[in-house]
């Protein structure tokens, strides 16, 4: 059997982007290079809420998102060398494929891949649209199937996947460690992840917020410094930082040429927000001849750096703050996500009947 059914809660009306209905979808079809997870547990992300909402552009119907998945693998390919056997606990994060030969391929830069496949909303090669992880199972390549620790449970895996893992590779890929003064902008889903972590990996860590809800929550999770953004707030820390991650998904008031003013020579600010429609802040060139500091991006993560994620999270016992609730409240979830009220995850616990 080339292709399986599964079950999902599916946006069936791009109109009506937060009432799921559970439908049945096929699979990929499958090849001896694959891994068939059993979904047990997904995260809410705040791209599964740009994408129903059509932020990011228009959606095809019926559609199931969730790209921070975990289960267990209920069938191993001939093929798969990863070690990965039935019955472990795996992870599945925001790519189930590439091209497997490219430059990016082959320097574990897969998540970099021109021909990547995104895990929900794109198409395989042989035109099989891709289903995400809000459903009862899934089928993806070997490259993008992550073994998870037993130290860590599987709702606190779940939301790694892509929360974690966005925020970890730009982190490691710039240098935070020891000696690194690092700045997180912006503290929810993916920064309470880039504060625990840029503090796991040996930095000093800046949080910045717009006001004092969270700053108990910061310091718990590492922070060393939490700074208001009210006026001036960029003052007293100019040339400070090595490394600047924003995770804010709008444009809107933001003051870029503040935070810049920060960074250290040639430091970096890299952006892991996507606003939808893409926007960015206005940039006025004359803000990077006073420090010749670094603007970036950064695109999920690889499998080795996804790797490494959950053994440093395993061996250090971290931690995300997340909430989980049964699947079938899938729609209280993604509402609660728009209006910017988790503290700081949800995780989708499987519901659905298994046939």
């Amino acid at each position: 059997m080339s292709q399986k059914t599964f079950k999902g809660y599916a946006i069936t009306d791009a109109d009506k982007w937060s009432q799921f209905k559970v439908v049945d979808f096929p699979s990929k079809n499958w090849e001896e290079t694959d891994v068939e997870i059993a979904i047990t547990h997904c995260g809410v992300c705040g791209s599964d809420v740009h994408t129903i909402t059509s932020g990011w552009g228009g959606i095809e119907t019926p559609l199931v998102v969730g790209h921070e998945i975990v289960g267990k693998a209920v069938r191993v390919g001939s093929k798969v060398s990863s070690g990965i056997k039935v019955g472990d606990r795996v992870g599945v994060g925001a790519q189930v494929a590439s091209c497997y030969d490219c430059k990016c391929c082959k320097t574990d830069n897969e998540n970099y891949c021109p021909d990547s496949v995104d895990t929900y909303n794109s198409k395989h090669p042989d035109g099989v649209r891709t289903h995400g992880g809000y459903s009862t199972g899934i089928i993806a390549h070997e490259q993008f199937v992550f073994p998870v620790p037993d130290e860590i449970s599987s709702s606190d895996a779940a939301s790694m996947m892509c929360a974690g893992l966005t925020v970890f590779s730009p982190l490691v890929r710039n240098g935070a460690g020891p000696g690194k003064k690092v700045g997180i902008i912006g503290i929810g889903g993916l920064g309470h992840y880039a504060i625990m972590f840029a503090k796991a990996l040996g930095a000093e860590v800046y949080a910045f917020s717009h006001g004092d809800s969270k700053e108990a929550d910061a310091k718990k999770l590492g922070a060393d410094h939490y700074i208001i953004t009210s006026d001036g707030f960029q003052k007293d820390h100019q040339m400070a930082l090595d490394i600047l991650v924003s995770t804010r998904d709008s444009a809107a008031g933001f003051p870029i040429e503040d935070y810049c003013s920060m960074l250290t020579i040639h430091g970096k600010f890299i952006q892991v927000g996507l606003p939808d429609d893409g926007e960015m802040p206005k940039i006025n060139g004359f803000m990077f001849i006073k420090n010749g500091c670094l603007i970036g991006g950064s695109k999920i993560g690889s499998k080795k750096e996804a790797m490494a994620m959950l053994d440093l999270a395993a061996k250090k016992g971290l931690k995300p703050m997340i909430e989980e609730i049964p699947m079938k409240d899938v729609h209280k979830a993604v509402e609660a996500v728009k209006a910017g009220k988790p503290r700081y995850r949800y995780v989708l616990r499987q519901d659905i009947e298994q046939v």
